[in-house]
């Protein structure tokens, strides 16, 4: 029996920076009546109250929901009120050494950026985020630059090269999230089974980058159930499957959820 649904949220819950819209909203409040969700992505805290918290209907369940900002090096719960339970910040000399190697990575790699919209490396405490077109690109500039990753692909092989004692990720349309080593989705994934006492075997998570170098993909890794999905619309087929299963009999399989997908 799951009992947790963990989610990416840029890519997944919603198109790159933008809130959830009033389907993904209700569907999300109906699946918080009855099991647990988690959101986790290289988002800080205040775009995780942007894109979903303020956008869930007023009377939702928001004691099953947790949430996970920076690739889960931050955590909050909800008792009454939002809290933080834990952060895990990078040192100010982590930060220096991350920031030259970027600068020195995107120099090597030759990509040409003719245009950007705001600021590209952000520091957001426990993560430093490179996104290629900076901060406010619009999504339609975004959702062209690098639909296949290649280029940032080529940007992280020098990461990799440079900073090795640290995670480079890919992540969201034109994205980059680096942290501490061994600090990933898999890291968050490990506090929510300290904290919520939940198995790997009652998780599903659900994801659009779930796939070698993803942000995602050290869900599949560490042995989570896994659900590949290519955009926001894909993620509301699978949670009215997910709602659909437990409505059914309480005993959802992956097999069960793709069997619901399929007749969709």
């Amino acid at each position: 029996m799951k009992k947790l649904i963990i989610f990416d949220l840029d890519g997944t819950l919603a198109k790159s920076k933008l809130s959830i819209d009033e389907e993904m909203a209700v569907l999300l409040k109906g699946l918080l009546k009855i099991l647990k969700v988690s959101v986790i992505s290289g988002g800080d805290w205040a775009q995780f109250q942007k894109q979903v918290v303020e956008k869930l209907p007023k009377d939702s369940n928001l004691k099953n929901l947790t949430i996970l900002p920076t690739c889960g090096t931050k955590f909050y719960g909800y008792e009454n009120e939002w809290k933080k339970l834990y952060a895990d910040d990078l040192t100010k000399d982590e930060k220096a050494k991350i920031f030259s190697s970027l600068k020195q990575a995107l120099a090597q790699s030759n990509l040409i950026i003719k245009k950007t919209w705001g600021e590209q490396i952000e520091d957001r405490e426990s993560q430093i985020t490179f996104s290629a077109l900076g901060q406010h690109a619009p999504l339609e500039e975004k959702t062209i630059w690098d639909p296949n990753f290649v280029k940032r692909e080529k940007i992280k092989e020098i990461l990799d090269t440079l900073i090795p004692e640290f995670s480079v990720r890919l992540g969201g349309t034109t994205s980059i999230d680096i942290t501490k080593p061994g600090i990933d989705k898999s890291y968050g994934i490990k506090k929510l089974l300290d904290i919520l006492k939940i198995d790997l075997s009652e998780m599903i998570f659900i994801g659009d980058a779930i796939f070698p170098g993803g942000n995602d993909y050290p869900a599949k890794e560490m042995g989570v159930t896994s659900i590949h999905i290519a955009n926001p619309t894909e993620t509301k087929r699978a949670i009215e499957a997910i709602i659909a299963c437990m409505d059914d009999s309480q005993l959802t399989t992956f097999r069960d959820i793709n069997k619901k997908l399929g007749s969709n």
